[in-house]
């Protein structure tokens, strides 16, 4: 009789040098892709009612930049006018209003108020860009401290509102102070 002969089963090696290739190259491409994906979050805070506003006279302290199709104004308190920046090359000038925002920041801290917040009232049909550009302005600036460049502080909290409606049927907005005179 025919004796059946056994082969032994051995264990099939497993190759894993392509799989570890793989790797190598796939890991720092990932890592590098997490640098250039950072997501920067900008926290809103909507304006305080204008009844509270009235009710509270005495802290009605509010930083307010008017932005206006033609123009930038500020006012400090609210209401009053500090400064109008007018448009160069029909674009805002944003490196006038960061210049008129540290000297608000300094004269502010020299008195002893330490204000953060910053009231943006924008114009209808603002366009989206420009909230942007302004809303880096007005938070913080680059400067140079101890030989490295860093980010002073200047007004972080940002609250967004409609500019005030037109008076009397002009095109232009009313300022904040006509508003409050009525």
């Amino acid at each position: 009789m025919f004796k059946k002969s056994r082969r032994r089963k051995e264990d099939p090696e497993l190759d894993v040098t392509s799989f570890m290739s793989l790797m190598i190259v796939l890991v720092p491409v990932l890592l590098m892709m997490m640098v250039f994906s950072h997501i920067s979050i900008l926290e809103l805070k909507f304006p305080n009612n204008l009844a509270e506003k009235l009710s509270a006279p005495n802290e009605n302290k509010q930083l307010e930049l008017l932005v206006n199709k033609d123009s930038l104004q500020l006012f400090y308190p609210a209401g009053a006018l500090l400064t109008t920046i007018p448009q160069i090359d029909n674009q805002h000038d944003y490196v006038q209003l960061l210049q008129s925002l540290k000297e608000i920041k300094f004269l502010l801290s020299k008195n002893g108020v330490s204000k953060k917040d910053i009231n943006l009232l924008l114009a209808p049909k603002t366009d989206y860009q420009t909230i942007v550009t302004l809303m880096d302005v007005v938070r913080s600036y680059e400067t140079v401290v101890a030989a490295s460049v860093v980010d002073a502080e200047l007004f972080p909290e940002i609250s967004l509102s409609d500019a005030p409606l037109p008076i009397d049927g002009n095109s232009k907005p009313a300022t904040a102070g006509e508003v409050a005179a009525q």
